[in-house]
């Protein structure tokens, strides 16, 4: 399968972002506020396949010693195939030197642990939409 990697954020449809982590079932908004999101942060990858942008992921760090992962998602008809993996890879480069966390979507941490994160016994969370967020599985 070919895949078009790009590391820039211009020409990307940020309604196509908005309804792909819907579509898997993650935390979503209005389009604007992914292209805010993804403009603002230290990294952003996305992966086109025939010109249709089916994953993409972004970090948000310091550049020197922290950083965090956000919104990292394929399309499912894409998933299984090591995209994600090329995200992570693509993300993981550029933030090479510094401790990484992320939050997985209930059931997905396999993937994670695959890509070398562990879990946290001390990580805590102040959401927005806390109860919603219990009813997912992400907290207490």
């Amino acid at each position: 399968m070919e895949l078009d990697i790009r590391r820039e954020c211009s020409g990307v449809d940020w309604g196509a972002v908005s309804e792909i982590l819907k579509c898997v079932g993650m935390a979503y908004d209005q389009p604007d506020v992914h292209r805010r999101a993804f403009e603002a942060s230290h990294t952003a990858v996305f992966v086109y396949h025939a010109h249709r942008l089916i994953g993409f992921g972004r970090a948000i760090s310091d550049g020197v010693y922290q950083a965090a992962i956000y919104d990292c998602a394929v399309l499912p008809e894409f998933q299984g195939k090591g995209i994600g993996t090329k995200i992570m890879n693509n993300i993981l480069l550029r933030i090479s030197q510094c401790n990484v966390i992320l939050y997985a979507a209930p059931g997905k941490e396999g993937f994670y642990q695959k890509n070398g994160f562990r879990k946290m016994l001390t990580g805590m969370a102040l959401f927005k939409s806390g109860a919603a967020m219990r009813e997912r599985g992400f907290t207490e």
